[in-house]
């Protein structure tokens, strides 16, 4: 995958697993419910150790308590809190004081409830995003059914434009099929930079981690793209049948190669 060296940058990533998960029928935090036997998290933690990542940020928020003892003995996790569920900009941004800000390390931005992320994935989002000199990239993914993510907005030459939330999102836009699934890659410089400029008026009244790719843009920054992302890796976690249904996916994928990386990582 991408062993690092001394003419690469530091690779970093952040997991945001503040939140509550409140479809779950649960009092636990949703990234700490089982699947296949350990807690949803510690798959996202595997993929992005397996692709090379050498420290891992997680940021804490509901019964974060529970997540610091499941992955507290991994020397190279460490946790940042988000006392308030102003979302993913601002869950982000809690990461700012234990990152470089003027640094050209890199860093993968991801959510805690998608289990499925590959770590081969994650090596073609770096790759991709070192080739472009990208202050950000982005992964993509094309699925029958888009209801509750973000959408890809491109120009008339199919270059990507924005990512729009569905809450903020035109009827137009809502029939846009090729969705965000939540996996980035950023220059920490870049990344917390556009962060402190990104603003909260929108339908939910929240910091986007979405908002930071066009910020990007407009200041004539790159911004990469990973397209086609395969639609059964994008499958998060909200309900109790969620979980039913990612475990069987999980399950069947378990003795491929890129599990078995995966696993070797632990």
């Amino acid at each position: 995958l991408y062993p690092m060296n001394s003419a690469q940058p530091q690779l970093s990533a952040i997991i945001l697993a503040a939140g509550k998960g409140t479809r779950m029928n649960s009092n636990l935090p949703k990234v700490m419910h089982h699947i296949a036997g350990r807690p949803i998290v510690e798959w996202v933690v595997d993929a992005c150790r397996a692709a090379g990542a050498q420290r891992i940020i997680v940021v804490v928020g509901h019964s974060g308590e529970l997540v610091r003892d499941a992955l507290g003995n991994h020397s190279d996790v460490e946790f940042v809190e988000q006392t308030e569920q102003l979302g993913t900009g601002h869950a982000v941004d809690m990461a700012r004081p234990v990152l470089d800000e003027h640094s050209e390390e890199n860093v993968f931005v991801l959510c805690g409830d998608g289990p499925l992320i590959q770590s081969s994935t994650l090596a073609t989002l770096l790759d991709t995003h070192t080739k472009a000199h990208a202050g950000g990239t982005l992964a993509t993914a094309v699925i029958p059914d888009p209801s509750g993510y973000g959408r890809i907005v491109r120009n008339s030459e199919g270059e990507f434009e924005r990512i729009v939330e569905q809450k903020d999102a035109s009827p137009e836009e809502l029939n846009i099929g090729e969705v965000n699934p939540s996996y980035y890659c950023f220059k920490s410089a870049s990344l917390m930079n556009a962060l402190s400029r990104v603003s909260n008026d929108n339908a939910s009244g929240e910091y986007y981690i979405t908002d930071v790719f066009k910020i990007m843009l407009d200041s004539g920054e790159p911004v990469g793209v990973v397209a086609a992302v395969p639609p059964e890796d994008i499958l998060s976690i909200n309900t109790p049948e969620d979980l039913k249904m990612v475990e069987r996916v999980l399950v069947d994928r378990i003795g491929s190669p890129d599990a078995s990386a995966q696993e070797e990582s632990r």
